[in-house]
């Protein structure tokens, strides 16, 4: 009998679902339609990791571990195998295929976490959307071994077990089958949590030593890989040598990739962009211009609104013709409003005696200097001005403009060398050796503001600056406001996205807030220029009304500080 031809319309297609569930329970014609095939036995590893049923595709998201996980289309959801009938062993040969094949297909991965990546976000568990997760023993014991302490790391562990003893208690004290990430209200995560709950043998080479927790964890991979070679088990760490020994294994080793922002430093956003040459010639006949306020607007159209983001600077240099700069102060469907800037280039309008040596400059003054900015990043290389702008911005509004009432200074306390040990004295007394760049740059705008004034001047000069700058620990700012305060957090690129938020939701009405840093000087260790606190709020701030961000590309201090930065 010839086969029909296939359909031409979508619509005359089978479900196959529909046409499955029917074939399922459509009786035989014959016993010998039907072929008897025993259940194959499950093994002890599928007895202590079970499979749930494939899940449908999760929302694609756009940071954290997810950057690993595949889309699942609907058809492969269906047919994902379960540990239970799980095909046979495969060989070394084709098991890169096979892992290649479970990304592509969207099978669920099996995530098995170090003890780092908990005490680095202890909200991990519930960043890896429908891939489950697997806690060797090891892991609850270097937590229990870390938690003691006032250090971010021991809060992290403590905060960990907290969430841990959570998930268990909701299993009624049985956790062999796993423990449903979602049942503490976490609805993104739909996979499950699995625990260590029996002895797995040693499978590393004898020359790792046993006793070491790396190689342990190590050794959970490799049986857990060998218990399920029809599923893509990935260590998950943040120590890099313990990702090159997983490769040199053969194991799939992954970074924790939720808190980094950016792959590339260099796709950070840069809060400037430069019109096309033709800018012009194409705005000629829709553009619109008014002045108000010492300021000239103009109202403008086109494709490159789509590029502008709010308070973004954008400037306009083109040989033989005025050049531009201005600020995004409005975006409303396909138009955009752009606001002149204040020439702060110009030593009539010098702030605290600083005036801006290069464009760049130019931008981060006009953001420092306008009350309606609560919030400003300043990112550059060393010598480009940060710190002395934010101070100079700092004195002439809390001194001249009574604008804020004192300047509040802090920064991360990381060395660069070996640690000089404990210090004595008073929170800012120990705080000294941390502000170095604060008292030479408040020794540079002190002699700009006694030009002629005496001895006497000079000292009650010194003394009046001195009274109204604070030098606070950020180990002492959890729980404070600060009301009607001009805050600058210096070295930023140095914090991790959590200090970040504690620090920022510091601020009360009235205050302003200016972090600084440059991420070419990271010197704590796990972050990276992507995984910075330092990038995490330029990129989270972007195209705020009330914040803007500048990247200082020119050095100001040397020529030898310069060319230094470039050569070496």
């Amino acid at each position: 009998m010839p086969l029909p031809p296939p359909p031409s319309r979508k619509a005359d297609r089978v479900d196959l679902k529909t046409a499955s569930r029917a074939a399922a329970t459509r009786p035989p014609k014959s016993a010998a339609d039907t072929v008897a095939t025993p259940p194959p036995a499950p093994s002890a590893a599928a007895a202590s990791i079970p499979l749930p049923a494939a899940a449908p595709p999760a929302r694609p998201r756009r940071t954290g571990q997810r950057k690993g996980a595949s889309s699942m289309s609907e058809a492969s959801a269906r047919s994902a195998p379960s540990l239970a009938t799980a095909p046979a062993p495969i060989t070394a040969a084709a098991a890169p295929t096979a892992r290649r094949r479970s990304r592509h297909t969207g099978q669920k991965r099996l995530f098995v976490l170090d003890t780092n990546v908990l005490m680095h976000d202890p909200s991990c568990l519930f960043r890896f959307e429908e891939h489950d997760i697997f806690l060797p023993m090891i892991v609850l014991e270097e937590l229990d071994n870390n938690k003691k302490g006032m250090s971010e790391v021991a809060r992290n562990a403590r905060q960990a077990s907290r969430t841990l003893d959570a998930l268990a208690a909701s299993a009624n004290g049985d956790i062999r089958h796993g423990l449903a990430l979602a049942t503490l209200g976490n609805g993104e995560a739909t996979g499950t949590l699995f625990f260590q709950t029996e002895l797995l043998p040693h499978a590393l080479p004898d020359e790792l030593p046993q006793g070491k927790a790396d190689n342990q964890i190590l050794s959970v991979v490799q049986v857990l890989k060998a218990r399920h070679p029809d599923r893509d088990v990935v260590l998950v760490s943040k120590d890099i040598n313990m990702r090159i020994k997983a490769r040199a294994l053969g194991l799939t080793a992954e970074d924790y990739e939720n808190d980094k922002t950016l792959d590339d430093a260099d796709m950070l956003y840069t809060g400037a962009l430069a019109l096309p040459a033709d800018f012009w010639t194409r705005q000629n006949k829709t553009v619109e211009s008014w002045q108000q306020a010492g300021h000239t607007f103009y109202r403008i159209g086109g494709a490159i609104v789509e590029q502008l983001l709010l308070n973004q600077f954008v400037y306009y240099e083109a040989p033989g013709e005025p050049a531009l700069y201005a600020r995004v102060v409005e975006l409303r469907g396909k138009t955009a409003v752009l606001r002149t800037l204040k020439d702060y280039t110009h030593l009539k309008n010098a702030v605290w005696g600083v005036a801006a040596r290069n464009r760049e400059q130019n931008f981060a003054l006009n953001l420092l200097m306008d009350p309606d900015i609560d919030f400003v990043t300043l990112a550059g290389t060393a010598g480009t001005g940060k710190t002395l702008m934010a101070l100079a911005a700092g004195l002439t509004q809390v001194l001249d403009e009574r604008r804020y009432s004192e300047i509040i200074m802090t920064r991360a306390t990381v060395s660069v060398g070996e640690d000089i040990g404990f210090l004595p004295g008073t929170e800012e007394e120990k705080m000294g050796p941390w502000m170095g760049a604060l008292d030479d740059n408040l020794e540079f705008l002190a002699q700009g503001a006694r030009n002629g004034a005496g001895e006497w001047g000079r000292a009650a000069t010194n003394d009046l600056i001195r009274s109204r700058v604070k030098i606070k620990s950020m180990n002492f700012m959890r729980g404070r406001t600060f009301l009607n305060k001009y805050v600058i957090i210096d070295e930023a690129q140095n914090l991790t996205p959590k200090q970040m938020k504690t620090l920022i939701t510091r601020a009360g009405p009235g205050t302003k807030l200016v972090c600084m840093g440059n991420l070419a000087q990271i010197d704590t260790p796990y972050l990276t220029e992507g995984s910075s606190g330092l990038t995490y709020v330029v990129d989270r701030f972007k195209g705020w009304p009330h914040g803007g961000h500048v990247t200082l590309a020119r050095g100001e201090r040397s020529r030898l500080a310069d060319f230094a930065s470039e050569v070496l």
